[in-house]
């Protein structure tokens, strides 16, 4: 049975949520403490320092019992790539831990790159699986990964810039990382990666030049280590809107809130995005970081299936707000205004819109079948696509027309496919094992990208570990962009930038209320 807009109650209730996700406590330490006894006086509640990687300038740490405060230095290429050079303060943990310090790097203004990191690592080699918060020396803050040995580093970049305390958190296999406000106050950056961190691993402080002829320096205050345990009670909901650019698959941070939105639509101009929250749409200025309700009264149980017209004056919207609670399409202009309906009964979920600006796709039930419909842009008759048994759902059309993509699981498990405009020429696109959803093509008509559930999966559920997948579709060759905790939600609608090189999704959090 398709279903449309997540449920609150799915998202916060599932067992991941009371296992992954439940809510930190006890052995809180605050530079020493039982847990982690230090060896070594000056090393304050840490256990060893030591230079990770090739440095041309030995690196120091040292512990000022009085002021309670941790001095690194250290010099270092870079921390990035395949292969890290810095120095690094630690001590050997395991299970699920927090690390929070205040972070000010010293002397004259060094290099814009250079980064102070609260980090987890595997092992010590240069090449390890890490994941950290780093403070970059001209503000920007990120959670920083390699999750595998010797592979690339990634980052997914706060939106905000240089916060005066920064904590990084371990829960199973995610990391996430918390900034400070104005306030002082630390409060979810958005910004969570899922990384394996398997056995024992190292917990510390890190510093880099990030220019080896030189060393640099940072003070570390206020450090807190903790040691997480489990226990009972809801999580909160944190959404965060993120955009990913496909060259790198680097991740920044736009938009953090406690509360439920989905199903990001890039706007044509490329400076907003929009998105559904409790029924009502909003526009997100990319440039002042502030989103802003978007007028569709009467319709005001909108769910997550909306998207702009070609020249991007119109906005479709599939919205419940019928005495039968089932959805049907609307359009309205997309500053606001009084929605047109377009299809006259429901349940119709709108996710393509013709290039010429004429034609809708949309997926819709029919006599207890889910299948693809087109329905002219000004209204009339419906004309059916798919019929094959199995749904049939994500109907979007190639940028020059001649495709429409779509995702079928009428071979037993959801794939993707593609047709004609007329319903002819029904071919798979690809054979995985994965549960593959909602495929979106770059207004280039170069690339397309999906989500994809693990085969276990059944549907579209909330609250999952999933993928965004690209294809090339020159050679048919398929990139992981993102591992995340999401949903369909996520990205099951068209939400590429207009010059093809970005995406914005939705990803999520489940995080304690304390």
């Amino acid at each position: 049975m398709k279903s449309r807009g997540v449920n609150l109650n799915g998202l916060a209730m599932t067992a991941l949520a009371a296992t992954l996700l439940t809510a930190p406590c006890a052995s809180a330490q605050r530079h020493r403490g039982q847990a982690f006894k230090p060896a070594a006086p000056n090393l304050g509640i840490f256990t060893q320092d030591t230079d990770i990687g090739t440095v041309l300038h030995p690196g120091s740490a040292n512990f000022d019992a009085t002021r309670h405060t941790y001095t690194l230095t250290g010099s270092g290429d870079n921390m990035w790539f395949g292969t890290d050079a810095f120095h690094f303060l630690f001590t050997k943990v395991s299970g699920d831990v927090s690390l929070s310090a205040d972070i000010a790097f010293t002397g004259n203004k060094g290099n814009d790159h250079r980064k102070a990191v609260l980090m987890l690592r595997q092992t010590l080699g240069p090449g390890s699986v890490y994941v950290d918060v780093a403070r970059h020396g001209n503000g920007l803050t990120s959670l920083q990964y390699r999750d595998t040995p010797n592979a690339d580093t990634h980052e997914i970049e706060s939106a905000v810039s240089a916060p005066q305390r920064v904590r990084i958190l371990k829960r199973g296999n995610y990391a996430y990382v918390y900034v400070s406000d104005a306030a002082g106050k630390l409060n979810p950056s958005g910004a969570a990666m899922r990384i394996a961190l398997t056995g024992d691993f190292y917990i510390g402080l890190g510093i880099c030049s990030h220019d080896k002829d030189v060393s640099e320096s940072a003070v570390f205050s206020n450090v807190e280590l903790q040691q997480l345990q489990p226990t009972t009670g809801s999580p909160t909901l944190y959404s965060t809107l993120e955009t990913i650019t496909v060259a790198s698959t680097d991740r920044r941070v736009a938009y953090v809130s406690p509360t439920l939105f989905e199903a990001p639509n890039w706007t044509r101009d490329g400076k907003s995005l929009l998105f559904n929250q409790s029924g009502l749409m909003y526009s997100f200025d990319l440039a002042t970081a502030k989103p802003t309700q978007i007028t569709t009264n009467p319709q005001t149980h909108i769910n997550n299936d909306h998207g702009l017209s070609p020249d991007g004056s119109q906005l479709a919207i599939s919205d419940q707000s019928s005495s039968d609670a089932a959805s049907r399409i609307y359009i309205v202009p997309t500053t606001g205004g009084t929605p047109r309906q377009i299809t006259p009964t429901g349940p119709s979920y709108w996710h393509g819109w013709s290039p010429d600006g004429n034609t809708l796709a949309f997926t819709a039930q029919r006599n207890g079948d889910f299948d693809i419909y087109t329905i002219p842009e000004a209204g009339g008759a419906e004309t059916r696509l798919t019929t094959a048994k199995g749904l049939d759902d994500g109907p979007e059309y190639a940028p020059d027309g001649s495709r429409i993509y779509f995702n079928s699981e009428r071979n037993g498990h959801m794939q993707l496919w593609s047709m004609k405009p007329d319903g002819s020429d029904q071919q798979q696109l690809l054979h995985e094992l994965s549960n593959d959803w909602f495929p979106h093509i770059s207004p280039d008509g170069k690339w397309l990208v999906y989500l994809a559930y693990d085969p276990s999966v059944t549907g579209h559920p909330a609250a999952k570990d999933v993928e965004l997948r690209l294809i090339s579709l020159a050679d048919g060759k398929v990139k992981l962009l993102a591992k995340l905790f999401g949903c369909q939600g996520t990205i099951n609608v068209p939400s590429w930038s207009p010059d093809s090189t970005k995406l914005a999704f939705v990803s999520y959090e489940l995080l304690p209320k304390n």
